[in-house]
């Protein structure tokens, strides 16, 4: 089983048992190592020997149901493959939407922008659409999902515009659409959730 066919089952609500269980899987691609936690299953996407990682598991002495996202294993995971982690992040999913955006947008080439700059770095394929007030990114990311990201200018916040992008970017696909929230963005996982997002789990990307 690759880690897409996870992803897969997880987008249709088929996820992992939840028996405190560690899988290990290769990486999809050089660019994408890292750890996708769900309930009680935790599946470590790394080219490194499985051995190491559930010999690791084992001797750092964590609860079974959070130790392939505990500080200690991802710092050991780290050292181990010479790359580093940014944040844990909530990880959601949305089914496509039919029809046109309900919020108008215009696709932009602009590689300036620093949300574009960010996800050239993280993705494949970005395109990027602009609205009064922010900008809406998708591109293919771990294991070739389809990801959004959203920007919203600092004047205009708090008015609706994060979840009207995040919404409109599901009219935009025709597959299920991921995204990665840092949990203290409060703020963004309540667009995201009032959006029809999906939170399933939780990801740790280790970034070369």
């Amino acid at each position: 089983m690759t880690l897409r066919d996870i992803l897969d089952a997880v987008a249709r609500g088929v996820f992992p048992p939840a028996d405190g269980r560690t899988t290990v899987v290769p990486q999809p691609s050089p660019r994408d190592a890292g750890v996708l936690a769900c309930t009680a299953h935790a599946v470590v996407f790394t080219d490194e020997d499985p051995a190491w990682v559930h010999g690791t598991l084992g001797a750092l002495s964590l609860d079974p149901l959070s130790a392939a996202t505990s500080p200690r294993f991802l710092t050991a995971l780290m050292d181990r493959t010479g790359r580093r982690c940014e944040v844990v992040d909530a990880l959601l999913v949305a089914d496509p939407l039919p029809g046109r955006p309900p919020l108008a947008l215009t696709e932009t080439e602009d590689p300036a922008h620093s949300r574009v700059a960010y996800a050239r770095d993280r993705r494949d394929g970005v395109r990027a659409w602009s609205a009064r007030g922010g900008v809406l990114v998708l591109g293919r990311g771990v294991a070739g999902r389809l990801e959004v990201s959203v920007e919203v200018d600092e004047d205009v916040r708090q008015r609706g515009l994060g979840r009207q992008l995040v919404t409109a970017a599901r009219h935009l696909v025709t597959e299920p659409l991921w995204a990665q929230v840092a949990p203290g963005n409060a703020r963004s996982v309540r667009a995201f959730q009032a959006a029809g997002y999906r939170t399933v789990g939780a990801e740790a990307l280790l970034l070369r």
